[in-house]
């Protein structure tokens, strides 16, 4: 199927819009996630406890 320029030029602008999109959900993702890890960092450190005997 052969497109038309103006075909041509609204799927490059989709395209672009759908990138543009994606890496701002994927900033908003990277932020949570960045979030998720300093909340599990202090955890993370503490000593585990040894079972009592």
């Amino acid at each position: 199927m052969q497109m038309t320029s103006e075909q041509l030029v609204e799927e490059y602008r989709d395209t672009v819009l759908e990138l543009h999109l994606t890496r701002r959900r994927m900033a908003v993702l990277e932020a949570e996630n960045a979030s998720l890890r300093a909340q599990l960092a202090p955890e993370s450190t503490e000593p585990a406890s040894s079972p009592e005997s």
